[in-house]
């Protein structure tokens, strides 16, 4: 029995709880959504009630129904983001790592250029020469924020792979004659789901922000509700100096904790690749037979030596 138990770590259940949670709230939250979000029918500047559980805006319009609403949008772009984002970083990151030579130095080029270009201000460049109706499709704004947010996880994802290319098993697969195609995608591409499950959970939380930003700063479509959206609207109208914190305070709180879940599951899979974090996976039981603290210190993370996880496996296998 291993003594490691990666879905056991209380930050990985925590983690995915939380997205899970906002996973849900993306498919049904326009139906949860007690009113319309761009309705005026309402008084202005409510504050929360049995009504209206977040208020109203300035305009009349139901805060709590805008926030269920913009969760699809705001989530549906960070995933676009983050998917497409990362298909990029493992195309040209492998391309890169496997085959050397001029396409190696042409593509990491291509990574270094991106890399030392501000991605905010050319997220602005480019998102100013969209179309009106671009500006409001989300799968148009996932596709331009991956622009900016591939080039980081495809240098990593090269660096593993020019240390996975010498391996016995790569070897193997190019004497027998497989092409370098399937030698990508069959043998390494497998041994980096653990850095690229990393990659797209990074990403996603980039393209929150990213999204966030633009929406903040009135550069996405105003119609299109999204947390974003609300801070803007909330901003222009001084909810923070009118003490209305139910406009403002409600999608930041939302923001933080989708950010906190993907952070404590980037945190567990870090726990997976680094055999020097895999004590934080074990179980309280096993940490205790293998002599390691119950509450380690603040800002320590336990380590248990391969002669103590020798002697956990045997007590546990007993």
């Amino acid at each position: 029995m291993s003594a490691i138990r990666i879905p056991r770590s209380p930050k990985v259940l925590i983690g995915a709880g939380i997205v899970a949670f906002f996973a849900v709230l993306t498919i049904i939250g326009p139906y949860l959504a007690p009113y319309n979000p761009s309705a005026t029918n309402f008084n202005a500047n409510l504050t929360p009630s049995s009504t209206h559980w977040l208020g109203t805006t300035a305009l009349g319009q139901d805060i709590f129904s805008q926030l269920l609403v913009g969760a699809r949008a705001t989530m549906i772009v960070a995933i676009v983001a983050g998917v497409v984002a990362t298909i990029l970083s493992i195309t040209v990151g492998v391309a890169a790592g496997y085959l050397g030579g001029k396409t190696d130095e042409g593509l990491s080029l291509l990574s270094n250029v991106f890399l030392a270009i501000p991605g905010l201000p050319l997220l602005i460049v480019i998102d100013s020469y969209l179309p009106t109706a671009g500006r409001s499709n989300s799968f148009v704004i996932g596709l331009v924020i991956s622009l900016t947010g591939w080039a980081w996880g495809a240098r990593v994802l090269r660096a593993q792979t020019m240390s996975l290319r010498n391996r016995d098993f790569v070897e193997a697969a190019r004497i027998i004659g497989e092409s370098r195609f399937r030698v990508m995608v069959f043998e390494i591409a497998p041994n980096l789901l653990p850095v690229l499950a990393s990659s797209l959970l990074f990403t996603i939380l980039y393209s929150i922000g990213a999204y966030v930003t633009l929406a903040y700063v009135g550069l996405t479509s105003t119609a299109v509700w999204n947390w974003g959206t609300m801070l803007y609207w909330a901003q222009a109208n001084n909810a923070p100096l009118a003490n209305q914190w139910y406009w403002f305070v409600p999608p930041g709180v939302c923001i933080a904790l989708i950010g906190t879940g993907l952070a404590l599951m980037n945190f567990g899979i870090d726990e997976f690749i680094n055999p020097r974090l895999r004590a934080g996976g074990l179980s309280a039981k096993v940490r205790r037979a293998s002599g390691l603290p119950r509450r380690p210190r603040l800002g320590f993370t336990p380590v248990a030596r391969p002669r103590e996880m020798s002697a956990v496996g045997t007590k546990v296998g007993a």
